[in-house]
């Protein structure tokens, strides 16, 4: 019997409302809406505190602000990236003309595979544009030795990374503050949300302050414009949400961790069923809980994806289909899918679970329930195998 409500696969975590009713006062007082406010200010402050890095830009976006990461650092000609992702991340390159080159993942991460990349380098390959994938660290020590080698930029599409940390030299840092720059999204659906909005991580003052000319259609001054910039400033409304979200994240973290290790629990030896492995030395904030449905599941990913429906729990095949495969892509000579056999294989099998704070513990043993019970009883190996 299907549950009287849908769950979703994430839902939108907001403040109490009175904590959020004294900001929209100052607002309505001060009338300051947009143009780098005093809340706008506060937040970027709060940002680099709380994520441990220099320097960041607050955008209207995450796909804009992709679209600006590009354009600061001039990347023109060929960008190699990952087509397991959403699409914003190949759009921003399509949008400033710039030729994706698609390389395939790894099996065990769905990260881009570095080993990959170098093949894929042509005279006019200009920058690499990977994904922090479900929030996992990409091998970031191998991506920065072949920019280095090749002379490229390398910008992180970090949307699902928001205070992911990473064992480092016997402390934990932010994996942010790896690549050239690095593209963070407040979307509704993640981690930390400002409505709706995202940033760019800057290694120093100087690129911000160019970053922060393109936001602002290329404006200096009042009278002097030094790029054909846009508008990709974040409002004085989503930046006072962000403000009281702060407050709130860590919690909201911890309590993902702990939706994340009872779905491993109860899914544990599910024939047909894997997890994603956990990133090793890393703090994972569990922005996703993605399984990989193989051929010993007597459903199948899209039966038992339609079966979850059918009980009002709505998960999501993210990424499914593949960048690559969509119209404006297909004909590339990289989306070729004999070069992309392990993410066409991470597409046909991926399937994300419920996750999001106020998700309830009976809900997850439920869901867990209902994939366990439709498996059958002799394991079959599964097309990833970790």
């Amino acid at each position: 019997m299907a549950s009287s409500k849908t769950i979703y696969v994430t839902q939108p975590e907001l403040p109490p409302l009175e904590e959020f009713l004294p900001y929209l006062r100052q607002i309505w007082d001060t009338r300051l809406l947009s143009n780098g406010g005093p809340f706008h200010q506060m937040l970027e402050a709060a940002l680099c505190d709380y994520l441990g890095v220099r320097h960041i830009s607050l955008f209207t976006n995450a796909t804009i602000a992709l679209v600006t990461a590009l354009q600061s650092l001039r990347i023109a000609g060929e960008v190699i990236t990952t087509p397991y992702s959403f699409v914003a991340t190949a759009h921003s390159l399509m949008w400033n003309g710039i030729k994706p080159v698609f390389v395939d993942v790894d099996p065990v991460t769905l990260n881009m595979d570095p080993a990959r990349i170098e093949a894929a380098i042509t005279p006019q390959t200009t920058a690499i544009l990977p994904i922090h994938c479900y929030g996992t660290p990409c091998d970031v020590e191998a991506i920065q030795r072949i920019a280095d080698d090749y002379n490229l930029k390398v910008i992180y599409d970090a949307a699902h990374a928001f205070g992911v940390r990473r064992e480092e030299a016997g402390e934990l840092r932010s994996i942010l503050n790896h690549g050239d720059l690095s593209v963070l999204s407040f979307h509704a659906t993640k981690v930390f949300n400002t409505f709706e909005g995202g940033a760019i991580i800057c290694p120093d003052a100087k690129t911000k302050q160019r970053i922060d000319h393109l936001k602002n259609f290329g404006f200096v001054n009042e009278t002097t414009v030094v790029a054909t910039g846009i508008n990709g400033k974040m409002s004085e409304f989503n930046a006072a949400l962000g403000l009281v979200q702060l407050k709130h994240v860590d919690g909201h973290i911890a309590r993902r961790g702990a939706i994340a290790a009872r779905y491993r629990e109860l899914l544990a030896d599910v024939p047909g069923v894997r997890t994603l492995a956990q990133p090793s030395g890393a703090t994972p904030n569990n922005s996703y809980f993605p399984i990989l449905v193989g051929a010993g599941h007597a459903l199948g990913r899209d039966g038992l994806y339609k079966h979850l429906r059918e009980q009002g729990v709505a998960g999501r095949r993210y990424f499914h289909p593949l960048i690559s495969d969509f119209p404006m892509y297909r004909n590339l000579p990289s989306a070729d899918p004999a070069r992309l056999p392990v993410a066409r294989a991470a597409a046909d099998q991926v399937l994300c679970l419920p996750i999001y704070p106020a998700l309830q513990d009976a809900d997850v043993e439920r869901i867990a329930g209902l994939v366990r019970e439709s498996a059958v009883a002799v394991e079959q190996p599964l097309l990833l195998a970790a």
